[in-house]
């Protein structure tokens, strides 16, 4: 299992990040051991002092596929979720500036924590579907899929150029505006509607 996670995917939170839109879907990679598994907590590691949030719609690949046409794509996922997108963002801005790769502040352990459970695709309208993230109670990001640069089956097909996708894969699909820091005793919440998804601690 891998984590393919694309960058830049609402054009409001690359703006806000001074990032330029991307005119093809920008991915990167986290390691199996970023996956973070629902009901666990999330221990702030020492190395960062600025961890921020990043609350994404994440798609489950259900079976092998490479070069995939987008028409086809569908028939590779029936299922959905959230998931954070955790980054270091102290140490991200670091490797920027020397123009090094920047895994180090996003693919380190547990950086990757999950919903609680998957929702059938069959249920939703994934061009019009609403997500939210609470931070303490208070909404912190509301997502809108028809806001996504690149759709996940445009995502699909392009990765799947690239790398062969597997059974159990996760594609996060990139983050709305309104990410920001976390800190000891902070509690996220993620919504799909009025939906809880996740739920989770931060010590």
């Amino acid at each position: 299992m891998k984590i393919i996670c694309i960058g830049r995917n609402y054009a409001d939170h690359a703006k806000e990040l001074n990032n330029p839109l991307p005119t093809e879907p920008v991915f990167f990679m986290k390691p199996d051991t970023a996956l973070l598994p629902a009901g666990s907590d999330f221990y702030i590691p020492d190395f960062t002092k600025d961890l921020h949030y990043e609350c994404e719609v994440v798609v489950k690949i259900k079976k092998v596929g490479k070069n995939i046409q987008e028409k086809f794509a569908k028939d590779y996922y029936d299922e959905i979720s959230l998931g954070i997108d955790f980054t270091a963002r102290d140490l991200q801005e670091q490797c920027k500036a020397k123009s090094l790769p920047w895994e180090k502040a996003k693919a380190f352990d547990n950086s990757a924590p999950m919903g609680t459970h998957f929702v059938p695709v069959n249920t939703l309208n994934l061009s019009d579907l609403h997500f939210s993230l609470t931070k303490n109670g208070e909404t912190v990001q509301k997502g809108h899929t028809a806001d996504m640069i690149f759709s996940i089956d445009q995502i699909i097909a392009f990765v799947s150029q690239y790398i062969t996708l597997k059974t159990g894969d996760l594609i996060f699909t990139g983050t709305p505006a309104g990410v920001g820091p976390v800190a000891i005793g902070d509690q996220l919440e993620a919504f799909i509607g009025a939906e809880k998804i996740l739920d989770l601690r931060i010590k």
